[in-house]
């Protein structure tokens, strides 16, 4: 879209939908670049500073190659194939060839511990990975338990120097033929599934169609002030497993040619970003709100020059404060926007049209219809508190959980598709986040699930009963708490609680495992059995309350 001269009414009353009813991922972010000209696709620095090149040339050719793999492995149309990697030339080589071979990707976090990757492949029914030795660490526990998964495929392994039942990637890659004609997908067609926290039971599988690429455009465009006008690179350091990471940075730049800078902290450090930006002369960026607020401890910022251009945030809301920064330091408006991985980017900021309006997080993005409905999806009035919904049909919406037509279906109230959240819209059509409607806790810009971390936890030897909440933190949003019941022959002291922090940390993930746990006699419960969490949510916010 362009935004030059525009106003947001006239850019939203000129909005029409293009998809095709043919269309390829891999095809529109890489193939329709690889003209023979050398375009620059990604930069990627490595943990030493290293930095490697790789053209869209460069790019197809090799997920060309590793398509042919795949196929040649017996990995047919919609089968699944995972991803466990961080930002990395193979991470984006293995979901070119994916969406190309017309399989579906799954992405996994290089941080998840074993419970949450054997969850994740096992409920997909995954037939072929993608990882590095550390990642393989972790599966290597847990194969057995996956009958599915045929092939695993190493990024740093050597051929002779290969764990058994594994294969060396890059081998296998230059070994293939670069001739493959990609899949002929409708848009329709499933292209990934991204694993999502809920409030009860496992994570559940978002399955989105090919059209969920141009779905985010609008709201990329928009959030990064026009884009790519004016974009030279583009950087987050989001991972690329997460939505954020991958559909509102990585492939709408190469939708539009834009170049990728790789570079994945092992920890964030903002003297870091603020190097790395500088250094490579990044002019775009997606910064999680927790990001932002690191890097505004930094002292001395302006030892760095940046070329930023455009800065977009999302996941928590931001506050006046942290904006002003914003323009102060980086030089830019940050722009805020909203979504979740089942629908996301349908709200936004953009300072090119209007300036941000302390409180908002933004106003519907042209193509998306945003309303505040009521429990049955009856639209509410401006100035009411309600859902925060969808209309379906829209092309960012996913096609349902994976497997799940249970949850799919609570997901809707008609065709509105409910987030989750309340909110709030007034008369110009600003939208306000009031609060979550459940029991999600959002901490450092993730979604993280109560009930997955409740389960990992009973897990442990000591702990007989367990339910976890989020409690207000002022760098993170929310912490999560673990209030546990022990088994008899435990004491709850201090060792304990490093000991249980640490089994959740390394059977689920580094962000998931409780910064607070407190021992209790009991756990608070309703007439038919269920933790009543707003209880417990209430004893932390009272000075003497535990």
């Amino acid at each position: 879209m362009d935004l030059e001269g525009q106003s947001w009414e006239s850019v939203t009353r000129a909005f029409e939908w293009q998809i095709p009813a043919r269309y390829n991922i891999g095809v529109d972010a890489c193939d329709k670049w690889a003209d023979g000209s050398g375009r620059l696709a990604l930069i990627f620095e490595d943990a030493e500073g290293r930095e490697t090149r790789y053209t869209f040339d460069e790019l197809k050719t090799l997920s060309d190659r590793y398509a042919n793999v795949l196929r040649a492995s017996g990995a047919q149309p919609g089968d699944r194939v995972a991803v466990f990697l961080p930002q990395a030339p193979e991470t984006a080589i293995a979901h070119l060839a994916i969406y190309k071979a017309g399989m579906v990707a799954v992405p996994l976090f290089a941080l998840f511990g074993v419970d949450a990757i054997e969850h994740r492949l096992g409920d997909s029914g995954t037939v072929a990975l993608v990882t590095d030795s550390q990642g393989y660490g972790k599966l290597a526990a847990i194969r057995a338990a996956l009958p599915a998964l045929r092939d695993v495929w190493l990024a740093d392994a050597e051929p002779d120097a290969l764990p058994p039942g594994t294969r060396a990637f890059w081998a296998d890659v230059h070994a293939a033929s670069p001739a493959f004609t990609p899949v002929d997908t409708a848009a329709d067609d499933p292209a990934i599934i991204i694993y999502t926290s809920g409030t009860t039971g496992k994570s559940k599988g978002a399955l989105h169609a090919h059209r969920v690429l141009p779905g985010h455009l609008p709201g990329v465009e928009v959030s990064q002030q026009g884009f790519p006008r004016g974009a030279r690179l583009m950087w987050t350091p989001a991972d690329w497993a997460w939505i954020g990471g991958l559909f509102d940075v990585l492939l709408p730049s190469w939708h539009h040619g834009v170049p990728v800078l790789a570079r994945r902290f092992a920890k964030f450090d903002g003297e870091a970003a603020f190097d790395l930006m500088a250094r490579h002369g990044v002019t775009h960026t997606f910064l999680p709100p927790t990001a932002l607020k690191m890097m505004r401890t930094v002292e001395q910022p302006g030892r760095w020059p940046l070329a930023l251009r455009s800065v977009a945030s999302g996941g928590e809301s931001l506050g006046a404060e942290l904006i002003a920064w914003g323009e102060s330091v980086l030089g830019v408006t940050i722009n805020e926007f909203y979504g979740q991985t089942e629908c996301n980017v349908v709200l936004s900021s953009c300072a090119a049209l209007f300036e941000p309006v302390p409180g908002a997080i933004g106003r519907a993005v042209p193509g998306h219809e945003v309303a505040i409905v009521d429990e049955a999806g009856r639209v509410l009035p401006d100035g009411a508190i309600g859902n925060i919904a969808i209309a379906a049909p829209d092309p960012v919406m996913f096609l349902g959980y994976w497997h799940n037509e249970t949850a799919t279906r609570e997901k809707f109230r008609g065709r509105w598709l409910l987030t989750g959240d309340q909110g709030t819209r007034d008369a110009e059509g600003y939208f306000r986040f009031v609060g979550r409607d459940d029991d999600v806790i959002t901490s450092a810009g993730y979604r993280i699930g109560p009930g997955a971390i409740e389960d990992t936890l009973l897990k442990h030897p000591a702990v007989c009963m367990a339910a976890v909440v989020g409690a207000p933190d002022a760098a993170r949003t929310e912490v999560v708490v673990a209030f546990v019941v022990l088994n008899a022959g435990f004491t709850g002291d201090e060792a304990l609680v490093r000991e249980i922090q640490q089994h959740v940390r390394t059977r689920l993930a580094a962000h998931e495992y409780p910064r607070q746990i407190h021992f209790v006699e009991s756990l608070p419960l309703t007439a038919t059995g269920k933790v009543m969490r707003r209880s417990l949510r209430g004893l932390l916010e009272k000075p003497n309350g535990l």
